[in-house]
Formats: C-alpha cells, structure tokens, sequence
C-alpha cells in the first residue's frame, strides 16, 4: 500500500473507533434523539467496519498486483527499465538544479 492508502485506512479506523467512543459516553442521554442518532450510527458504523476491511483488502491486493507487473517487466526488460530510470533521474536532476 502506498503512504497515502495506508494513511486512509489508519484514519478511517481512528474515526470508526472515535465514533464508537461517541455512542458509549451519549449512552446515559436520553430523548428521542439521542437515541435515534445513536442507533443511527450504530448501523452506519455496522456497515462501515465491512468495507473497510474489504477496502483494505482491495487495495493491499491492486498493490501487490501493480509490484508484481513492475517487476516482471523489469525482469523481461531490463535494458528498458535501466533507461527509465536514468531518464528520470536526469530529469530530476534538471529540474532540482534550476532552482
């Protein structure tokens, strides 16, 4: 997974456990709206725990693919692969050294 994904996911669960947290402390409220927001969040949190894992599991795999691809490309062109690198690095270069 790549820092981003992996930054998602992380605060997704932060927010999923932050809600939780949420309905136990507004479990002594009461009213009709209290507890209607509360067990609407019950479900929506329910519902999301599922997905996240599914997402997770989803983008740990489009990750592994895409590594998989690269490296049998890199293994079935080597030569190519070396003169990608040296033409991004040099661009890189370039670059940096304008500034």
């Amino acid at each position: 997974m790549t820092q981003a994904t992996t930054k998602l996911v992380t605060d997704l669960r932060v927010l999923a456990a932050d809600a939780e947290e949420l309905v136990k402390l507004t479990a002594s409220q009461t009213g009709e709206k209290f507890a209607a927001v509360r067990a609407k969040l019950q479900r929506s949190l329910a519902d999301a725990k599922p997905r996240l894992v599914q997402a997770q599991a989803t983008i740990t795999n489009n990750a592994k693919a895409a590594v998989n691809t690269g490296e049998a490309y890199v293994q079935e062109n080597p030569l190519a692969a070396v003169g990608v690198a040296v033409g991004v690095g040099l661009l890189i270069g370039l670059l940096i050294g304008r500034r």
